[in-house]
């Protein structure tokens, strides 16, 4: 049932994506191959097809949280997810314009969520994964900037606050298969010439790692480590 609803309510949102991109202003000084948003968010089909992919990702996201207090701010996020992997994938950039209002919406909601729960604890915990993933990258964008951009780095403190606020398994699986997926996954597509090795789109694999540790994070931990997992 949740599963349903989670898929319906975010299908629907999905259908915006197009109109969320088309509203990202072009950055002062665009790289001469940096493809327009404005093109990316005119690709024909793209409406249905984002709805589609969020209407899926809404489907595994409620039938693995329930109906929770959760998708107060899990829903919403599903589209904005959508629309940042693509225009990294696009462009191999995450606009601030998208990733600076998500913020914005997003701690309140988190706020809301964990009141409504009758467990405030939450808010420490997703303080916590906030500062976890978002201090790693911040760490490994300070150590090697070349490596990684810093719309990276922002995306990864509204990641940990949505995982460190599900719980430990779903940070821990959530933070790491993101740069497992990366790593293999930019190799896969490097060798077979779909991305240049030292451009790959790392958005992608972030968002894709994400969604991992909220569906299969417990699952995972329970199967690594047992009884020591509860």
């Amino acid at each position: 049932m949740s599963a349903v609803l989670v898929a319906v309510l975010c299908a629907a949102l999905g259908v915006l994506v197009p109109r969320l991109i088309a509203a990202v202003p072009e950055p002062d000084e665009p790289a001469e191959d940096k493809q327009p948003y404005a093109d990316i968010a005119a690709r024909p089909g793209l409406a249905w097809q984002s709805a589609l992919v969020c209407g899926v990702i809404g489907a595994l996201i409620g039938g693995a949280v329930g109906l929770d207090w959760a998708l107060l701010f899990l829903v919403p996020l599903v589209p904005v997810g959508v629309a940042l992997a693509l225009i990294d994938w696009r462009t191999r950039l995450l606009p601030t314009r998208i990733i600076a209002p998500t913020y914005l919406v997003l701690v309140p909601l988190v706020v809301i969520a964990a009141l409504a729960s009758g467990e405030p604890r939450l808010l420490l915990l997703a303080a916590i994964g906030w500062a976890v993933m978002g201090g790693l990258y911040l760490l490994l964008w300070l150590i090697h900037p070349a490596g990684m951009g810093y719309g990276d780095v922002r995306l990864s403190g509204i990641l940990g606050i949505v995982l460190g606020y599900l719980g430990w398994q779903q940070l821990a699986l959530g933070s790491w298969s993101g740069f497992l997926l990366g790593g293999i996954g930019g190799a896969l597509l490097a060798a077979f010439k779909v991305v240049d090795r030292r451009h790959n789109p790392f958005g992608p694999w972030m968002l894709i790692g994400a969604l991992a540790g909220i569906v299969v994070g417990p699952a995972f931990a329970v199967w690594m480590w047992g009884d020591l997992a509860a």
